[in-house]
């Protein structure tokens, strides 16, 4: 029997679900459980203005520490369904996403059957796929987006504490925020993230605000702007 082979560490981050071309069915609109077969689920969202006929942006949230999908949903609905945007927010397996827990594993499994569950079934826009997150969910939007910018053309964290991409693929834009009094994770955490990806190569919006630790809804509003203005 041939040996095994190694699992290189690089490919423990790494998503495998793609959008494809072809005919979709009509869906349901609105919010939906993602079907993850497990106690701690997520949903799945999709617009009134959905069209299956047109491809349709999609963002992926990630919720922080101790928070669940619906965090994310009920933050971003009015925005997405305002702009047409598909919101696929799973919840992770412990209180935390698996990166912050010990490394890659559970949670990236999850995600990717999520987003192959949402690609097979509705129509994705493949040039504007974006990866959102909040505190601990901007960290793993940071290092699972700069892992996966073949897929991702869009990384928005809010509040993020670090980055840890395993390897990087692909140049996704960036957009992050942070409240400057922020008492959960200093200002100082994005302070040191954006010039290393922007030594990196990466092109980066940065936005400091008066306040602390959340998400205000210009922030929000301007990361949905820049989704929505990406050229198909």
């Amino acid at each position: 029997m041939p040996a095994a082979r190694k699992l290189d560490p690089r490919d423990l981050g790494r998503l495998h679900a793609r959008p494809t071309p072809g005919p979709r069915d009509d869906a349901q609109r609105g919010d939906r459980p993602l079907g993850l077969g497990d106690k701690r689920d997520g949903i799945l969202f999709i617009p009134s203005s959905y069209d299956p006929a047109r491809p349709t942006p999609l963002m992926l949230c990630l919720h922080g520490a101790g928070g669940e999908a619906r965090h994310r949903i009920d933050a971003i609905r009015p925005e997405a369904e305002r702009d047409g945007v598909i919101l696929v927010a799973p919840d992770s397996m412990g209180s935390t996403w698996d990166l912050l827990r010990g490394g890659y594993g559970s949670d990236v499994a999850r995600i990717d059957r999520a987003l192959g569950a949402a690609f097979h079934c509705l129509a994705v826009d493949p040039t504007r796929i974006a990866i959102e997150g909040f505190s601990d969910g901007a960290s793993y939007a940071l290092s699972l987006g700069l892992t996966n910018g073949d897929l991702f053309r869009f990384v928005f964290a809010f509040s993020p504490g670090f980055m840890r991409p395993l390897t990087q693929v692909g140049a996704p834009e960036v957009f992050i925020s942070h409240g400057v009094n922020d008492p959960v994770l200093p200002v100082r955490c994005s302070r040191n993230i954006v010039p290393s990806l922007e030594a990196a190569g990466y092109a980066v919006t940065y936005r400091e605000f008066a306040g602390g630790h959340y998400v205000p809804q210009g922030m929000l509003r301007e990361a949905m702007d820049i989704l929505q203005s990406a050229k198909t």
